[in-house]
């Protein structure tokens, strides 16, 4: 049978987006492979799908799947593309704020307007255990030894695992291998989103994020976030951050420690289509 999907991005971070709301999607990780394949296939870095709520405080579920088939916990880009599909599919006001339910824990989302999307993306979390991070205690930073190269990183989880690593250059070489070999790194048990952060001042910064299950994209909420906790906890960048990342821009809003983190960015329809493949 043919599989109706919403082509979709957020700064370039890209989607398909299945509507599920009569029941979980059945797809293996292989078919979710041949899917994602950007010269066969529909071509994302991410599969979303919106299902039926999995508690009565929520009004929608949502499942993410990376391009190799893999699971993932959390998407910032992603829901933002799922709260403006709901929008647009009737179901979520403009202005208004609904919960939907990640894998990872609720979400809260307000449509700012048919293409703007404000999302409660939580309170980050840094104990080690938790990321997961093999680390002896929590620190505002790690010494890690990377394909033959020691680097300093902060490592922190926004429902998946981040490792934050400040360099004066993103267009540096040694970044197209250090990222993969670090997302595999033994020390991420579960492996891990390598960020790379370039900061221009304490209110903007640059961003390149090599994503576990997808490698390098065009942009990453989560790692815009991950970004932004891990350098305010260090006291390096103000409460409000734009970063910039090669798909666009994102908005960034932390007070501190213990307090949840707000994004802010866009969600782009691009188009429809079926999926006729097995």
């Amino acid at each position: 049978m043919a599989l109706r999907f919403s082509k979709m991005h957020g700064s370039g971070n890209d989607f398909a987006v299945i509507d599920s709301r009569s029941g979980a999607l059945a797809l293996n990780p292989a078919s979710i492979r041949a899917m994602a394949d950007r010269h066969t296939g529909i071509g994302f870095d991410q599969l979303l799908s919106v299902e039926p709520a999995r508690d009565g405080a929520s009004a929608f579920y949502y499942g993410i799947w990376n391009a190799d088939g893999s699971p993932s916990g959390q998407c910032g880009n992603g829901v933002r593309c799922v709260a403006a599909w709901l929008q647009r599919a009737g179901v979520l006001a403009i202005g208004e704020t609904a919960q939907v339910q990640s894998p990872s824990g609720p979400v809260a989302v307000r449509v700012v307007d048919a293409n703007r999307v404000t999302v409660d993306m939580g309170v980050p979390v840094f104990e080690p255990a938790r990321i997961p991070f093999n680390a002896t205690q929590m620190a505002d930073r790690y010494s890690i030894e990377v394909d033959g190269q020691t680097l300093d990183i902060g490592a922190v989880s926004m429902g998946n695992p981040h490792a934050v690593v400040v360099v004066d250059d993103l267009l540096a070489p040694a970044l197209a291998r250090l990222g993969p070999a670090l997302t595999a790194h033994t020390r991420f048990p579960e492996g891990v989103n390598t960020g790379f952060v370039q900061k221009l001042s304490p209110q903007h910064v640059r961003l390149r994020v090599h994503e576990r299950g997808s490698g390098w994209t065009l942009a990453c909420g989560t790692g815009a976030c991950a970004a932004m906790a891990v350098l305010r906890r260090r006291g390096e960048v103000d409460a409000q951050v734009r970063v910039d990342l090669p798909g666009g821009t994102l908005q960034i809003d932390w007070v501190g420690p213990g307090e949840r983190l707000w994004m802010t960015g866009p969600a782009t329809f691009v188009y429809e289509g079926e999926w006729l493949g097995d």
